[in-house]
């Protein structure tokens, strides 16, 4: 026979405490199976199935672009039309400056000044009153009113002495492609009216016939240019 205690104990037990049941061991397998069925089904459709789509359509639809939009000459690749060249010679249209880095092979942790550098695209991230950016431009500006024989006082381009948001910027405006016309016709003793129709050829209008300004692309323009005298080489000077 029960005690008084026992039967007390009893009673005041909750009751789904009592009931409660236990989560089957079987549910573990189910839920695991479920969670790769989801997972490969996520790697199939965003891993495989969709690049493969938006890589045919753009072969397809776009090939050029879609295979870098690459600038070809005599069968072999020079650059991309989406792409800027260094170019330092006076026979050449100068780009925009670039400030895009590389690691430095020499010193473990630095980087070092590659223009034009796709792999690791960028700007100085300086800002207008940043004293390194400030004397730079001013060293660009002396440097370019010296290379194409402006006064001392010459209003210079500002995309002739600042580098773009990318550091891969193709074009210059038509302004700073204009105050270098001179240079290169004498560099390569050719009319100014020859290479100022060239440099139409290259020129660009805005985009929607609204948006942004006229711009000339340079490598473009100086493969036209070489195409007159092949025994300058892009890059090379």
């Amino acid at each position: 026979m029960k005690t008084l205690n026992q039967t007390l104990s009893a009673a005041l037990v909750p009751h789904h405490a009592a009931a409660q049941p236990q989560a089957p061991s079987a549910s573990w397998p189910r839920l695991l199976g479920s969670s790769v069925r989801a997972a490969v089904l996520v790697m199939v459709v965003s891993g495989i199935a969709y690049p493969l789509l938006t890589t045919g359509v753009a072969q397809a639809l776009f090939p050029q672009a879609a295979n870098g939009s690459l600038v070809e000459r005599q069968g072999q690749i020079v650059g991309s039309a989406l792409i800027g060249q260094q170019f330092s010679g006076p026979q050449y249209f100068h780009g925009r400056p670039s400030a895009t880095t590389a690691p430095d092979p020499q010193q473990a942790g630095a980087s070092m000044a590659v223009p034009y550098n796709a792999g690791l695209s960028g700007a100085s991230n300086q800002g207008a009153t940043h004293q390194d950016l400030s004397a730079a431009v001013a060293q660009r500006v002396a440097q370019y009113r010296a290379d194409n024989g402006l006064a001392a006082d010459a209003a210079v381009p500002v995309d002739a002495v600042t580098a773009s948001a990318s550091g891969l910027d193709p074009h210059i405006s038509l302004a700073n492609a204009l105050l270098q016309l001179q240079r290169v016709a004498q560099a390569r003793q050719l009319p100014p009216e020859r290479v100022q129709g060239l440099m139409e050829q290259a020129t660009a209008p805005r985009s929607l016939g609204v948006l942004g300004e006229p711009r000339v692309h340079v490598l473009q323009l100086n493969l036209a240019l070489d195409a007159l005298q092949p025994r300058h080489q892009p890059g090379k000077e």
